[in-house]
């Protein structure tokens, strides 16, 4: 299962984003922790692009359910970044624009940045899921 979204690049994008995927989370029946931080998540990465991405108008969102794992990929066309330039060697916050990613990859279980020259970034975010019992997401999760 999957949901695309193609987003102008603007703040209130980021709240619809954030309750489209909450919404489809809850209704699988996904664990609230779990569906919080994917949400903390997706809003961090989401974020970023409204606020440094200066030279798109537009981003895209992406989020898989494959097995029991939520797959969540946001691309803008800005200039990218560097993630490693953002903190130092032991990971401490060189300014206040990194904390972000220092969310993502505290919440994610695995946590990937791609820099595309002259075309952008691409965060990929991934995090094991967790099911009430009897929910629809662990029937679907299983086929």
């Amino acid at each position: 299962m999957t949901i695309a979204l193609r987003l102008p690049r603007d703040a209130a994008s980021v709240s619809v984003t954030r309750q489209i995927l909450g919404a489809e989370l809850d209704v699988l029946g996904v664990e609230r922790q779990i569906r919080d931080d994917i949400q903390l998540m997706l809003t961090e990465a989401c974020s970023n692009v409204i606020r440094h991405a200066t030279e798109t108008d537009e981003y895209t969102v992406s989020a898989e359910l494959i097995g029991e794992r939520c797959v969540i990929t946001v691309v803008d066309t800005g200039n990218g970044f560097d993630p490693e330039a953002i903190a130092d060697k032991n990971g401490s916050m060189l300014t206040e624009h990194g904390r972000g990613l220092q969310i993502m990859r505290a919440l994610a279980d695995d946590c990937r940045f791609f820099t595309r020259p002259r075309q952008g970034a691409v965060v990929c975010l991934e995090k094991a899921l967790r099911f009430t019992n009897g929910a629809a997401g662990q029937m679907l999760s299983s086929h």
